[in-house]
C-alpha cells in the first residue's frame, strides 16, 4: 500500500464516522422538533377545543392559555392584556422591523380569542438550532483536526527512522539499521539509503586504499633513493674521494701523464655522478613539463621501460604540435602515463603496449592500451587506479578503466583545454601597458 491510499483511505473512514454521528444528532434534533411541533399543535387544538365548547368557564381557559406553550403564535382572551415583547437585538442586527401586532378577533364558540402572529418564538426556535449546528460543526472540525494529525503522525512515523539511519550514516556507521516498512514510498527511501550506504562504504574503502598505497609509494620511493643514494652515488663519490686522496698524496712524484690520467678519471666520476643525480631527480619530478617540453619528456619516458630489455614492445603516439597546456595538467598527463606503464609491466603480462594522445579543439584525449590480463580482481588491483583517477580529477579530467576490444586493458582519460588566448590582443594589451 502507498501513502495517499492509506491517508486518502483512513481520513475517509474516520470523516465518514463523524459525518454518520453529525446525521444522527441531526436525525434526533428534528425528532424532537417534530415533537415539539406537533405537542403544540395539539395544544392549539385543545385551545381551541375548550373555547368551542364552552365548557370551561373563563379562567379555565386562560389558565389553558397561560400554560399551552404555543409555537409561532400569540392567543389571549379579552380578560388578557395584550402582551408587550422588548425590541429583539437579532431582529435590529438584521435590519428587520418587529411587526405590528395587528391581532384578530375570532369568536370561538362563547368565546372571544385575541390571535396574533409571535416571530420571538421562531427567532429563539432559530437561535436554538444554529447553536446547536455549530456546536455540532465546532465537534465535527475539532475531531476532523485531531484525526488528520493523527493520521499524519501515524503516515510519518518512518520518517523519523529514515532520520535516524542518515544521522548513523552522517556518524560513519556502516549500516543504517532501516526496519522493513509496509509503505511502498518509504520502501523505496529506505532502499536508496541502503544503496547510499553501500556507496558510502565503498567510498571509504577507496579511500583508506588510496592513503594507505599513498604511504606505501612514499616509503618506497625514500627507500628507492636512500638505495640509489648509497649504491650508486656513494661508490662514485667514494671513487672521486680516492682519486683526490691519491692526487694529494703524490701529486709532487706524478708524472704530468698520470696526473692528467687521474683528471680525466675525475671528469668521468662527475659526469657519472651528474648522470645520477638527474636520473634521480627525473624520478622525483620531470623538470621543464609544459607544451614543448611534454612530448620529449614522454618519448624519454617509453625509451626508458624499452631499455630495461622487457618483454613487452612499447609504443608512443602523439599529436604533431601539442597545445597550450599548464604545468599542473602536464604533470597529471606525464604521471597517468608513468603509472599505467609501470602497472602494465608488472601486472599485466602484455606482449604490446600503446600510450596515444590525440588534442582536440577543447579536449585532449590520452589513451594507454594493452594487451594483458585487463584489470586485477579486488580493491588492492584498483588501488593503482584509484591514485590516478585522483589526479586525474585534480586536473579536472576524468579518467575510465575499459576492456580493449582485443584483449587487456584501455585506460581512456579525458582533460578539458583551456580556451585559447588571442595572440594579437595579448601583445596589443602588452605594447599598451
Amino acid at each position: 500500500m502507498d501513502l495517499r491510499r492509506r491517508l486518502i483511505g483512513t481520513l475517509g473512514l474516520l470523516l465518514g464516522a463523524l459525518l454518520a454521528i453529525t446525521a444522527v444528532i441531526q436525525l434526533v434534533s428534528l425528532r424532537s422538533d417534530i415533537e415539539a411541533e406537533v405537542a403544540a399543535s395539539a395544544r392549539l387544538v385543545n385551545v381551541l377545543l375548550a373555547a368551542g365548547n364552552g365548557a370551561a368557564g373563563a379562567p379555565t381557559l386562560e389558565q389553558r392559555l397561560a400554560s399551552a406553550g404555543l409555537r409561532h403564535l400569540s392567543i389571549r382572551t379579552a380578560h388578557q392584556p395584550p402582551p408587550t415583547h422588548a425590541r429583539h437585538a437579532l431582529l435590529d442586527w438584521l435590519g428587520l422591523a418587529a411587526p405590528a401586532r395587528a391581532e384578530r378577533e375570532i369568536r370561538v364558540g362563547g368565546q372571544v380569542l385575541y390571535i396574533a402572529p409571535n416571530p420571538h418564538s421562531e427567532i429563539d426556535e432559530r437561535l436554538h438550532d444554529t447553536v446547536q449546528i455549530w456546536s455540532t460543526l465546532c465537534v465535527v472540525f475539532g475531531a476532523t483536526l485531531l484525526i488528520t494529525w493523527w493520521c499524519a503522525d501515524r503516515a510519518l512515523a518512518p520518517v523519523r527512522e529514515l532520520e535516524a539511519s542518515l544521522q548513523r550514516l552522517a556518524r560513519g556507521e556502516p549500516d543504517p539499521a532501516l526496519p522493513a516498512f509496509a509503505l511502498r514510498e518509504f520502501g523505496r527511501v529506505a532502499r536508496a539509503i541502503e544503496h547510499l550506504a553501500g556507496a558510502l562504504r565503498d567510498a571509504r574503502a577507496a579511500q583508506h586504499e588510496l592513503a594507505r598505497q599513498l604511504i606505501t609509494l612514499q616509503e618506497n620511493e625514500r627507500r628507492t633513493l636512500a638505495r640509489e643514494l648509497h649504491d650508486e652515488m656513494g661508490q662514485t663519490l667514494t671513487a672521486l674521494s680516492v682519486t683526490a686522496a691519491h692526487l694529494a698524496r703524490n701529486a709532487a712524484q706524478l708524472a704530468p701523464a698520470a696526473v692528467a690520467e687521474c683528471a680525466g678519471d675525475l671528469r668521468r666520476d662527475l659526469r657519472t655522478c651528474g648522470e645520477q643525480l638527474r636520473a634521480m631527480l627525473r624520478t622525483l619530478r620531470p623538470h621543464g613539463l609544459h607544451a614543448s617540453g611534454l612530448a620529449p619528456t614522454l618519448r624519454e619516458l617509453v625509451q626508458g621501460w624499452r631499455g630495461r630489455h622487457t618483454d613487452i614492445a612499447f609504443a608512443l603516439e602523439l599529436p604533431a604540435q601539442l597545445p597550450e597546456l599548464g604545468e599542473a595538467l602536464a604533470l597529471a598527463l606525464y604521471r597517468v602515463v608513468q603509472e599505467a606503464l609501470t602497472n602494465a609491466v608488472r601486472h599485466s603480462g602484455a606482449r604490446h603496449c600503446t600510450v596515444r594522445m590525440i588534442a582536440g579543439p577543447s579536449v585532449l584525449a590520452l589513451d594507454v592500451v594493452d594487451d594483458g590480463r585487463g584489470l586485477p580482481e579486488g580493491p588492492r588491483g584498483h588501488g593503482g587506479l584509484l591514485g590516478m583517477q585522483e589526479r586525474v580529477a585534480m586536473a579536472g579530467g576524468t579518467l575510465h578503466a575499459l576492456p580493449n576490444p582485443g584483449g587487456g586493458l584501455r585506460l581512456h582519460a579525458l582533460f578539458p583545454l583551456p580556451a585559447p588566448v588571442d595572440k594579437l590582443s595579448t601583445s596589443t594589451e602588452e605594447a599598451l601597458s
